[in-house]
């Protein structure tokens, strides 16, 4: 199970005990044990990580984690002489059945929030500063993998840049919608052996600890349910790395060479590039993000078809559902934050390759279209392909302008 799910199954049980307490469910001397038990739980969580032995592939409830999670709190909790039962004290007003998807909500928005939307914070400062600074070197735009019209790098760079900003502003929207929690609907939404206002006050008290807006699930059969707020917001997780697959493969393209290839970036050397090949020079960290991509698509299928499995009161296709969501949170972010440190920092351009591409592309014809129509700046560009001649060479042989008039419209920086 991931340790923050772990760790979110301990807030919450804290929460619980105060409110138990509130209403009068729990003694001052049980409440405090379990509150005090679970503060040594995530103060020295490591010391404790092997007590959390259970593998993934559970019941689909996550009840056995949810009753190991019960059963070390209140081991802890009756080391000074108290009998705090595991269902009676620990798991009091709570059923796995809503406190386990509470805290899949609580852990997928806590690592979000402390590790994906700070490391695309740092992408949007590094592309941001990559765009300024090639913002005056030209360079060939390309479509359909062929020759296209010039823009320079920095514009290049500052649509990358607006993927990022976009993804950001999309999974923050998103994430949102995992601030309810299922707390208080215990067995099928109904919130049997609860009180009415228990909910609310889990949430409250969540709130007041982790400093985070929690709140109730107004309907908690559909929390019990339905994991929609995880589909969504990982979809919006998916769309990233939908952009972060082009990203890569865009720059591995540009670098590609160094001089058989497009040349147009050099990548910084971070290891040797072949066991055989001496002085090769690959795109390792573009690999490294396009396979965490590959991986996150799959997980995105992984939890979209088990969310659709909520039969009747209860989905049981949780544990996978957060498995894959918090292993798509984590990897991303730790390939993201390599691919900026060892691939995005040290990127340059080689101006002599982009200068030489610009100046010899065939597409720059378009810039005459308005002047002497689409039909001759076709023939001009078909006639210096077939002679591998300049454009100008071809205008002047065909007799379609004056040198003074190509170089006049053929001046690249105008064209941006």
């Amino acid at each position: 199970m991931p340790s923050e799910l772990i760790k979110a199954l301990i807030e919450s049980k804290r929460a619980c005990a105060v409110v138990n307490l509130e209403e009068e469910k729990l003694t001052v001397e049980e409440s405090q044990a379990i509150t005090q038990a679970c503060d040594q739980l995530l103060n020295h969580y490591e010391d404790y990580q092997e007590q959390f032995p259970l593998c993934l592939w559970q019941t689909g409830s996550g009840t056995q984690t949810n009753m190991n999670v019960n059963e070390v709190i209140a081991h802890i909790a009756s080391q000074n002489g108290l009998n705090i039962h595991p269902n009676d004290h620990v798991n009091r007003s709570q059923s796995s059945n809503d406190i386990f998807p509470t805290a899949m909500n609580m852990a997928a928005y806590i690592a979000i929030q402390r590790d994906l939307l700070p490391e695309l914070n740092q992408w949007m400062t590094q592309l941001s500063s990559l765009s300024d600074q090639y913002e005056h070197t030209l360079k060939i735009g390309r479509t359909h993998l062929q020759d296209a019209t010039p823009l320079t790098f920095g514009q290049e760079v500052s649509g990358w840049l607006h993927m990022i900003k976009n993804s950001y502003q999309s999974i923050e929207t998103a994430s949102q919608s995992l601030l309810q929690l299922a707390v208080g609907g215990t067995a099928v939404g109904t919130g049997i052996n609860a009180s009415t206002e228990f909910g609310d006050k889990v949430c409250a008290e969540l709130s007041k600890r982790l400093g985070i807006k929690f709140q109730s699930d107004e309907n908690k059969f559909f929390a019990l349910t339905s994991h929609q707020p995880i589909t969504y917001t990982h979809g919006a997780i998916r769309a990233l790395a939908a952009d972060l697959m082009k990203i890569a493969n865009d720059i591995r393209w540009l670098a590609s060479g160094p001089r058989c290839g497009l040349g147009e970036l050099i990548i910084p050397s971070n290891e040797p590039g072949s066991s055989i090949m001496p002085g090769k020079v690959n795109p390792t960290q573009a690999e490294a993000l396009t396979m965490v991509v590959a991986q996150v698509m799959g997980n995105d299928t992984t939890i979209q078809f088990a969310a659709s499995q909520g039969n009747f009161q209860l989905n049981v296709y949780k544990p996978v559902i957060i498995h894959n969501m918090m292993q798509s949170i984590g990897i991303l972010t730790d390939v993201m934050n390599s691919f900026r440190i060892h691939c995005l920092q040290g990127l340059t351009v080689n101006q002599e390759r982009m200068n030489h591409l610009l100046n010899n592309s065939l597409m720059l014809v378009t810039a005459m279209t308005p002047h002497i129509g689409y039909e001759k700046a076709a023939e001009i560009a078909k006639l210096a392909h077939k002679e591998n001649t300049s454009l100008k060479e071809a205008t002047l042989k065909l007799d379609y302008a004056t040198s003074e008039q190509v170089d006049q419209w053929l001046e690249t920086t105008k064209m941006i």
